[in-house]
């Protein structure tokens, strides 16, 4: 049996582990943001369309519902909470990175740096314009699903009284999941215009379409991540000594020692 000590250290690490997971997947999704459209099939006549920084969102609920579970309602909150001033901080030095001199040659009519042949600008500049245009959006639909799960998971686990760990798990992250969808291509399509939409076509089903092939993906992402929850929601238990009826761990304060559970 670890000592006290030894359990603060397990405890201390693995939510240091996932709290990196989420705040390094929540980077990712806001540098890489729109700079790639990965097509993964087709749905009718909808193809599956996702930017490649969604790839490791999922992650970040699979991280909020395993804290939530083992850590509680509060620490999760404080993660998100945490992971909005990480995008607030990105956003800020991207835009300083930009307004600092370089070496660039400037068009001065626009202030701008001068594009090549294709009217492209810098690489670096490129990715600030289509970061820039997307952050917002990603923050506020980023602050509303993460809200949204965390919410929904404490609200059907006193409902069910602690069972049907499946439940809270899917229900949480799946209803969160189409929050964020819709609000991240609603915002990013009205106050940038960056989607790679057809201008001959109707703009309303383009955007369904968006919203449609992004939930799918991330709804199989949601099913996906089941097993793995359960696994590493059971593996935490017994590696942190958490007892199987009791509830998450809660929080210390400084000079506390060991979580009481």
């Amino acid at each position: 049996m670890p000592s006290l000590h030894q359990l603060d250290d397990r405890r201390n690490f693995a939510f240091l582990v996932l709290s990196g997971l989420f705040l390094g997947s929540m980077g990712l999704l806001n540098v890489l943001g729109l700079s790639r459209f990965i097509n993964l099939g087709q749905i009718g006549p909808f193809p599956i369309v996702v930017t490649v920084g969604v790839l490791s969102y999922p992650i970040t609920f699979l991280c909020t519902d395993v804290i939530s579970e083992i850590w509680g309602e509060r620490r999760a909150s404080q993660l998100v909470w945490v992971g909005l001033v990480v995008n607030i901080w990105i956003l800020l030095i991207v835009w300083l990175g930009g307004v600092l001199p370089g070496f660039e040659q400037i068009d001065p009519t626009t202030g701008l740096p001068i594009g090549d042949a294709a009217g492209r600008q810098p690489l670096f500049f490129e990715l600030r314009r289509l970061t820039m245009g997307t952050t917002m959006a990603s923050m506020v639909a980023y602050l509303t699903a993460q809200m949204t799960d965390v919410r929904l998971f404490h609200a059907w686990k006193r409902l069910t009284r602690g069972r049907y760990l499946w439940l809270r798990n899917n229900g949480s992250t799946m209803v969160s999941q189409l929050v964020d969808t819709s609000t991240v291509v609603l915002i990013t399509h009205f106050s940038s215009d960056v989607l790679p939409l057809e201008s001959s076509q109707p703009i309303l089903p383009q955007l369904v379409g968006f919203i449609l092939t992004g939930y799918t993906f991330k709804f199989l992402c949601a099913l996906a991540d089941t097993l793995p929850f359960y696994w590493l929601v059971g593996y935490l238990r017994c590696y942190l000594a958490i007892p199987g009826d009791s509830q998450a761990l809660t929080q210390v304060s400084p000079g506390q020692g060991t979580p009481r559970l």
